[in-house]
């Protein structure tokens, strides 16, 4: 019997683990673009649970925006069928550049419409987990986009191998430990064959700049490794902020009130804690009653409240305000 190629256990390997946390007989939704890392994760997704009687589903979001997408798509959900997962095809409107496509641009435009279609598909099909394609190199790109956007240590995170939606869709990303090469190769030794898409060479793009330029030059220039050691830095970020994240629920049920029309967090306790800590706090308090996400600008603002008021007024937030008054920091729903 032919030994395994090692870039197909590899990928199997982690699958299994990811899968590890579901029951038998779950059912795993696969976004599949019909990329190299989709198609390898969806080929070791099929493998993986026929022995566990789980069923796989599979997803290609058509975003429209390029020229014979919808064939890409079609040829995406054939590969899926010819591996035994149930394919679906979900095409999306965006809008178009006329119109907008908001302070993202179209790659955040898609984004969004996509884990939205992936949402909707997820709860329809009462899948158990939806899962995610994105690499070890994916993971390293989007903590030196995060550090170079200075968007603080939430972002130097990266993404998360498993998180859990308010509605409570798991979204899982088994192969952040494996890198891009690896899911290719697996391709090869599979007999499939990925289709590459052509926004991911063209360098208008930020992250494909980060990918064809910056990273092989740090590679050059400080030696192999750096996309490891990027994956390992957000690991031990996501494990400190877990941490953190526990002390601040511990400390918010002694500090915060719910208010007429909205919430209140007491100065003393706020101005008694780290900057740190008071910081989170804020933004933890108004992004879980009002979904309001915070700048570090506007989040010192607030803060300024506690440590550095002279009467100031009431402070426009999205979502909601923040003022003080007899000793509390109230927020409020903007109307």
């Amino acid at each position: 019997m032919p030994s395994l190629p090692p870039v197909i256990a590899e990928v199997r390997l982690a699958v299994r683990a990811a899968l590890a946390r579901l029951a038998d007989g779950a059912t795993v939704l696969v976004a599949l673009s019909g990329g190299a890392d989709s198609l390898a994760l969806a080929a070791a997704t099929a493998f993986e649970a026929r022995s566990r009687a789980m069923r796989v589903v599979s997803a290609t979001i058509d975003h429209g925006l390029q020229d014979g997408s919808a064939d890409v798509a079609a040829a995406a959900s054939a590969k899926a069928e010819r591996l035994g997962i149930r394919a679906l095809v979900e095409r999306v409107q965006l809008g178009g550049p006329s119109a907008g496509f908001g302070a993202g641009g179209p790659e955040a435009a898609a984004r969004d419409a996509r884990f939205a279609a992936l949402r909707k598909i997820a709860l329809t099909e009462r899948v158990d987990a939806v899962l995610l394609g994105h690499t070890l190199d994916d993971q390293a790109e989007t903590v030196l986009l995060g550090l170079a956007r200075g968007s603080g240590a939430a972002s130097l995170q990266g993404m998360a191998p498993a998180r859990r939606d308010d509605d409570e869709t798991l979204w899982l990303r088994p192969l952040l430990g494996v890198r891009r090469q690896t899911t290719r190769a697996f391709c090869a030794a599979s007999e499939l064959t990925p289709w590459d898409d052509p926004h991911n060479f063209e360098l208008r793009f930020a992250r494909v700049r980060v990918r064809e330029r910056v990273l092989p030059v740090l590679e050059e220039e400080l030696g192999p490794g750096i996309a490891e050691a990027l994956a390992r830095t957000a690991e031990q970020l996501r494990e400190d902020a877990e941490a953190f994240d526990e002390m601040i629920l511990e400390t918010i049920e002694d500090i915060v009130e719910h208010a007429e029309a909205g919430i209140s967090v007491s100065v003393a306790a706020l101005a008694a804690n780290p900057a740190a800590l008071r910081n989170r706090i804020i933004r933890l308090v108004t992004h879980s009653e009002f979904g309001a996400s915070l700048t570090r600008t506007q989040t010192l603002e607030v803060a300024r409240l506690v440590t550095d008021w002279s009467g100031q007024g009431p402070i426009d937030l999205p979502s909601c305000t923040a003022a003080r008054r007899d000793g509390q920091i109230h927020f409020a729903a903007r109307h």
